[in-house]
């Protein structure tokens, strides 16, 4: 059977699973928007290619499966680059298809032509330039199993004009990948665990450090038999959350810059630290080699580069959590978990002591609402597996405090990159993989103007996203630390403007809210969660809120700064 290259392109998507492509199309790949017309491949336009590719973030994020976005040559590969980096410092699977100038014509600055592969190598876990059609079948299958195998990351295939065009005889789709150079880590060395189990049978202080690598292995379950097992304290970072309830005895909470009290302290004071799929941000760590300093540290990984790399670690348990995490909880079944508990009684007292009386909290006073009033209003009406989105900012960091997760992948944000942005096309991802879900995104003015185009996407698909604006009329995280931190010079942090984000909304054809006073809290909030269709409900906050507890910059964990005062 003879087929073109772009029938090819979403032949492979059939033949991967795929249930929707995200994109924008030009002048280089209208063939292969010719073969969508024909074939009804199910296929977003968002209102710019950076909300394509968060969408398709989004979608993998919520689902696990690979996510896919198009993108013309030129300006529409480099719009990419953004969502692109943030896939790739979360580990997201992800495969963008770009369209490139005409086989004759590359390299020689022809119009539209970016060289989006030179571009993309430091952040991208491969990339392809096709300028051949019998290339064709081989990478794109090599780009689905690159992109969600091993560590997952996003994966380029830029396709050159002509090879859309071109036909392929006798073409059939791979069903293996023949793909040298690249062996995928699954199981490692059992001894390592053998000795993690050891490790665990002398401490006396031993905290579970949850990272979003438990996220995206789907092993909560798992880990949250371990911890039940165990008896011991855990804590998470900001991509580990919903992966240990927050009603579990055992859970502190989230670590780091903006973690609480018990969970920072518990990894000042620990003898043995297990970090499960982290890889120990800066946002997380604080002064680094004063970082869980009286521990021995334990760090399971699929990724032997992490291992060593921010922090030092006393023993490495390197393949996919799939393995690790069950193998660690075969062995310790030998043992008994009575007695092992009641060696660990008193430090379990001291950090529930820590936890008691150091808990996160706010008094709602003022004229203005709270947004952690916000926050926990939501939670405490929409259903326990809503999924919740967020952009960046301070509104991120209350929503990791205060929304009480219980499910993985039940909190979608972006981690390591912190996008603004993100938050309202990932929120569209998600719904679309996740479609009987409710899907709430609470973001800033700030970030929700970052792509607000989108809002128009979100009108046409008539999906029932909640967006939730904590509005302050500022860059909340920017002027907090000027405010903290530079004399409260608040240098270009003010976003004063004459925008009606309730009104933007209805004009781009949503519903729009608007909730001024704790009074209209509750029946504003059920209302938005009532309505059949996407809402957008402005939310008026102070602009002088702060997110507490921080870290200083240069602050070891155990320097928080707890209160305003």
């Amino acid at each position: 059977m003879s087929m073109l290259g772009a029938e090819l392109v979403i032949d492979c998507l059939k033949n991967e699973g795929g249930e929707v492509v995200f994109g924008y199309p030009g002048s280089a790949v209208l063939t292969l928007y010719d073969v969508l017309y024909k074939t009804g491949f199910p296929h977003v336009l968002t209102g710019h290619e950076q909300g394509a590719v968060h969408a398709a973030e989004g979608y993998a994020r919520a689902t696990g499966k690979v996510g896919v976005c198009f993108a013309t040559s030129g300006p529409g590969a480099t719009n990419l680059i953004t969502g692109i980096a943030n896939a790739y410092m979360d580990s997201i699977p992800l495969v963008a298809i770009t369209g490139q100038v005409g086989v004759a014509l590359i390299g020689k600055d022809s119009f539209q032509e970016a060289d989006i592969c030179g571009i993309t190598t430091p952040i991208t876990k491969h990339n392809y330039l096709v300028k051949n059609v019998q290339e064709l079948p081989s990478v794109l299958k090599e780009a689905f199993y690159i992109a969600r195998t091993g560590r997952p990351g996003p994966v380029v295939v830029d396709i050159a004009k002509d090879v859309f065009n071109a036909s392929l005889e006798n073409c059939e789709y791979p069903k293996f990948v023949q793909l040298k150079g690249y062996t995928p880590r699954f199981d490692g060395d059992a001894r390592a665990v053998e000795l993690s189990v050891q490790a665990l049978k002398q401490a006396k202080r031993p905290v579970i450090f949850v990272g979003g690598g438990v996220n995206l292995s789907g092993t909560a379950g798992i880990l949250q038999t371990l911890v039940q097992m165990l008896g011991m304290p855990v804590v998470s970072s900001l991509m580990g959350l919903g992966c240990i309830p927050c009603n579990m005895p055992q859970y502190l909470g989230m670590v780091g810059m903006h973690g609480g009290y018990a969970a920072n302290m518990a990894i000042c004071e620990c003898d043995l630290l297990l970090a499960m799929g982290v890889r120990f941000n800066d946002r997380v760590t604080g002064v680094v080699k004063d970082f869980a300093s009286k521990a021995k540290i334990i760090q399971f990984d699929i990724d032997p580069a992490e291992v060593n790399k921010n922090v030092r670690t006393d023993l490495s348990v390197l393949g996919d959590l799939r393995w690790s995490l069950p193998l660690l909880v075969n062995k310790l079944g030998c043992y008994e978990s009575s007695k092992w508990q009641q060696g660990i009684s008193d430090w379990n007292d001291e950090v529930k002591r820590w936890k008691r009386e150091r808990p996160l909290g706010y008094s709602p006073t003022g004229d203005r609402i709270r947004p952690q009033a916000v926050i926990g209003k939501v939670n405490e009406l929409a259903p326990e597996d809503s999924i919740i989105v967020t952009d960046v900012g301070q509104h991120q960091m209350w929503t990791a405090q205060y929304y009480q997760f219980c499910n993985q992948r039940t909190f979608i944000t972006s981690g390591g990159l912190g996008t603004m942005g993100f938050g309202l096309p990932a929120a569209i991802g998600a719904q679309l993989g996740l479609p009987a879900k409710k899907v709430i995104l609470f973001t800033g003015d700030g970030s929700i103007m970052m792509n607000c185009q989108e809002i128009a996407t979100l009108a046409e698909l008539g999906l029932p996203i909640k967006i939730i604006v904590i509005n302050n009329k500022a860059l909340g995280l920017v002027s907090q630390w000027q405010r903290m931190f530079y004399g409260q010079r608040y240098s270009h942090s003010s976003t004063k403007r004459c925008v009606d984000l309730v009104k933007v909304a209805e004009g781009m054809g949503i519903t729009g809210l608007r909730i001024t006073t704790y009074e209209d809290l509750t029946s504003g909030i059920k209302q938005a969660l009532e309505i059949d269709g996407p809402v957008l409900v402005g939310v008026l906050v102070s602009e002088r809120e702060n997110v507490l507890p921080m870290v200083p910059p240069g602050g070891r964990l155990d320097q928080m700064i707890l209160s305003n005062g």
